[in-house]
């Protein structure tokens, strides 16, 4: 899965100057990031939806939407997935609890 999404986020900065005529993702990163970070929150709404309605194969897909539509978001704001798994691996093995109170 996590050469998965690394080709996702690889061709998701490969859009950053693309046609915008030809791409939707360099269309959307075209209007720029309050636009990708609009989209990220519709679909995340949309999957919280389908996980209140409990509907697995949608929930399914519209996690892919967020997770997309979340690399899409990094990339406008030149957040790379690799600065995420590095954030992810600074907080392993921290309690949340002790990682929220470290941030104030």
């Amino acid at each position: 899965m996590t050469q998965a999404l690394m080709r996702l986020a690889a061709t998701i900065e490969a859009r950053k100057t693309a046609d915008p005529d030809g791409s939707w993702t360099a269309r959307l990163l075209a209007k720029g990031p309050e636009k990708c970070a609009e989209k990220f929150g519709e679909e995340a709404v949309e999957a919280i939806i389908e996980a209140v309605k409990g509907d697995r194969a949608r929930l399914t897909s519209e996690a892919a939407d967020v997770m997309f539509h979340l690399l899409v978001m990094l990339a406008a704001r030149d957040v790379t997935l690799q600065d995420v798994a590095d954030e992810l691996e600074r907080r392993e093995g921290i309690s949340g609890i002790a990682e929220k109170a470290a941030r104030g």
